[in-house]
């Protein structure tokens, strides 16, 4: 066992923190010092004796290291031997002379760094012996090695290291001149023990010529490969001058030749550089105008323009996209926030996964529009890929290139068209495809949804793995119905409303006016649309949830104005209501408006259907009969349910309502809801049905100025409805002053346009009774029972008759 010998002693002295530079006992060292703390450092020390304590800082680039956390535990302890100052720049040349390795303990920072170290030496007895001089002669043949592996290290160098004669030296200066990393040079620093820390440096310096050695190999072979392709090249061109002599081929060559230097620009992935390189090889081959040729050259042709590589940058500027989408589009704030949010996320985090959001609405609410405005706003190419009426899943992986008039799928063919392989893709109409036997075209969507599947996406004709990760997917539909659950799995669903009167008023003054205008040569001072001719084709020459048909009523404006300045019959054409008519005609859709009276067995109920929301009277009739109940309107099952539970709960309060209890077998009810050609459905009338019935049997008249909304239950209570943004809005409109609502909507009452809130009175119910107490001109429930029997047991459980006045087969839509 090795001898050795140990001091130790403590020390406070100046510190030098230095950048990338590992100091090594007995090793002279040269440094450049050039901020302040540090020169006052050097000042210091060169007033008392020279000590001074230099370690390696942790993070190269701070400029002011503030406690032992910042600098590695081990340092040295030198001399300064001379301090030269007076550079051009201000800095300090220090040449100081290490002595000792020293453990950091604490430090102080006033005007420098003081530091309080222990100095630690261990000593070698007698030399270290056999074991000792066997690992200098290890570490002096790993070093002539080394230098023979790297001539930029001199001979001098060498003849240095061979003349030592102490192992602690020996480590000490090939650690310092051979060495290159930081963190080992730091470790050998850290090892006080001289046989320790031999055998880790001869550990270090077999690592690094194993590297060079790896390295030599990797050079080696790229020099062959330079060769080869020199080679190639050169019987490349040999060939093409053979063909061009016998006249055949050159067309192809030259083909051929595009090819590789394409394949050559490195954008490529290997799999599909090497796949291509093997088809073209194949092409070479073929014959000159056989039918394999040209498949092969379509499928060489087709892979090489996916955009392997291409990127654009996308824009993080939050606020220019903010301003970007706020100046294209009004509204659509849900859609707009979603966006900005993901960017915002990825500034700081530039690896976040692209996220695959659905946008669903009605018709004309603008979401093909809104994607494209995204684009431009992210600063991404933009291709839009029509999934309308799709059946065949090969419209999706493409065709197999075995067959005739095969080709790409249209993922694939989008990602050319962009020419980048991060574009904005939109799948359009993702609710419209249909499945037969040729496959489920929705299936197939489910790999290029799947964020974890479809970095290696494989379209049958390209054959090969195509990155889609970096594709940002924004799907539209109208609904949820036609899509399969597992894809809606795969999407971020956000849905997007139908305008509100706001709304379309305020698209139509700064976007489709301006659109229209530009399109038929006209500019705002020749052509004008007052707000009150644009609130009267909103109000009663469309119906919709969107803009179009708004557009074309402005575009057709626009095309007589453009008329009338051609013929110079007019400078400029102003639009208002009072000529509205002479422009779009007279065919008006007026809005549904409440009664000028309160009516008995007439109700205001409120819809919400594709087109947005509409005011939807409930009519009630009752007339001496045998207990029939007819209903007309074209309604769907869910309604007609409503009015077996409307008429239900009228039953079981008949007495409280002072109706005769036995009404449902000698009174014939008729309940009408009116427009008979659009179809009805859904749960929210019942609460509409059981006042209009109540106001039938009692007599009492139905307040005008209400609407409401609601599922009722056996028992009166009132259930939550949807679409209350839309029905709320609609009230508003025709005149309804007062709107109850299910007491479980509150939450949505944030949703309800703020002008709506301003002028309406909106009430929570939670029961038939509140409603019946505020909906009818008078309290129902203060009339007299007393001539009113109870309903005694033998009633209990009859069913009503129903009789139906349409086809119950009809499928009806509106909710």
């Amino acid at each position: 066992m090795t001898k050795t010998r140990e001091t130790v002693k403590k020390y406070t002295m100046p510190c030098i923190a230095m950048r990338d530079t590992v100091a090594f006992p007995e090793v002279p060292i040269t440094l450049e010092v050039s901020r302040q703390i540090t020169k006052r450092a050097c000042d210091s020390a060169m007033k008392a004796d020279g000590s001074i304590f230099l370690v390696c800082q942790k993070d190269p680039t701070a400029d002011s290291p503030e406690s032992e956390r910042d600098f590695y535990a081990t340092g040295v302890v030198a001399n300064i031997r001379q301090l030269i100052k007076g550079s051009p720049n201000g800095s300090y040349s220090v040449i100081a002379e290490p002595k000792s390795r020293a453990e950091l303990l604490s430090l102080s920072k006033d005007k420098y760094i003081t530091c309080e170290v222990l100095e630690k030496n261990i000593y070698l007895e007698d030399g270290g012996g056999v074991r000792a001089e066997a690992l200098m002669r290890d570490i002096k043949g790993q070093v002539n090695a080394l230098m023979k592996q790297l001539p930029r290290f001199s001979r001098e160098l060498w003849l240095i290291v061979s003349s030592i004669k102490s192992a602690s030296l020996l480590c000490d200066f090939v650690s310092a001149n051979l060495v290159e990393n930081i963190e080992d040079k730091q470790a050998l620093l850290a090892e006080y023990d001289p046989m320790r820390r031999m055998e880790l440096l001869l550990l270090i310096l077999e690592h690094e010529r194993a590297v060079l050695a790896e390295e030599d190999g990797i050079n080696r072979k790229v020099k062959e490969r330079i060769d080869r392709s020199q080679r190639e090249y050169f019987l490349r061109e040999q060939l093409k001058v053979i063909h061009e002599e016998l006249g055949d081929g050159g067309e192809d060559d030259e083909d051929i030749e595009d090819y590789y230097k394409k394949l050559d620009s490195g954008r490529y992935p290997k799999e599909v550089a090497d796949k291509l390189k093997k088809e073209i090889r194949k092409l070479r081959r073929t014959p000159v105008g056989s039918a394999d040729g040209a498949v092969l050259r379509g499928h060489i042709e087709t892979c090489l323009e996916i955009p392997f590589g291409i990127r654009t940058h996308d824009r993080t500027d939050i606020s220019a996209v903010q301003k970007i989408l706020d100046a294209d589009h009004d509204g659509l704030e849900k859609v707009k926030e979603r966006i900005v949010e993901y960017l915002a996320a990825l500034k700081l985090n530039p690896e976040l996964k692209n996220q695959i959001l659905c946008l669903v609405g009605p018709p004309g609410t603008g979401k093909t529009s809104i994607a494209s405005s995204i684009a431009r706003a992210m600063n991404r190419h933009f291709v839009r890929v029509s999934l309308g009426g799709i059946r065949d899943e090969s419209d999706i992986r493409g065709h197999r290139k075995t067959y005739v008039g095969s080709m790409p799928g249209r993922i694939i063919t989008g990602l050319i068209n962009a020419k980048s392989s991060n574009p904005l893709m939109l799948l359009d109409e993702i609710d419209k495809m249909a499945s037969d036997s040729r496959g489920d075209p929705a299936s197939a969507m489910l790999e290029v949804l799947d964020g974890e599947q479809n970095k290696n996406f494989r379209d049958h004709f390209v054959e090969m793995p195509v990155d889609l990760s970096d594709c940002l997917f924004i799907a539209t539909a109208n609904s949820l119905n036609g899509i399969p659950l597992p894809l809606i799995d795969r999407m971020e669903i956000i849905e997007l409303r139908a305008y509100t009167r706001d709304e379309k008023l305020s698209i139509a003054k700064h976007h489709l006016i301006p659109k229209q205008a530009k399109r038929h040569g006209l500019n705002g001072r020749s052509f004008r649309i007052d707000d009150a001719a644009l609130g009267l084709m909103i109000d009663e020459y469309t119906r919709e949830a969107g803009v179009r048909s708004l557009e074309r009523k402005i575009a057709r404006c626009a095309r007589k104005a453009a008329k009338t300045v051609s013929l110079g019959e007019a400078k400029s054409v102003r639009v208002t209501a009072a000529n509205l008519a002479d422009f779009i005609g007279n065919q008006k859709m007026p809005r549904e408006k409440i009664s000028d009276y309160d009516e008995v067995g007439v109700v205001n109920g409120m819809a919400y259907t594709e087109t947005g929301g509409d005011l939807l009277k409930v009519e009630a009739l009752s007339f001496d009969g045998s207990g029939k109940v007819e209903i007309t309107g074209c309604l769907g099952d869910v309604m007609r349910e409503s009015v077996h539970a409307a008429i239900s709960y009228i039953r079981s309060h008949a007495a409280r309502l002072g109706i005769d209890r036995d009404f449902y077998k000698n009174k014939d009810i008729h309940i009408h809801f009116p427009e008979g050609a659009v179809p009805k459905d859904g749960p929210s009338a019942g609460i509409t049905i059981a006042t209009a019935l109540a106001s039938e049997l009692t007599g009492i008249p139905a307040r005008r100025d209400i609407s409401m909304t609601g599922e009722i239950t056996l028992h009166g209570r009132v259930l939550a409805i949807g679409g209350l943004r839309e029905k709320t809005m609609a009230a508003y409109l025709a005149g309804v002053r007062t709107i109850l609502i299910p007491k479980e909507n509150e939450a949505d009452m944030e949703e309800i346009a703020q002008v709506v809130r301003d002028n309406v009175k909106i009430i929570p119910v939670s029961s038939a009774d509140e409603v019946l107490h505020i909906a009818l001109a008078e309290d129902p429930f203060d009339r007299e029972e007393s001539e009113v029997s109870p309903v005694g047991d033998e009633h209990k459980n009859e069913l009503i008759p129903i009789n139906t006045a349409h086809n119950p087969e009809m499928s009806c839509s509106v909710r």
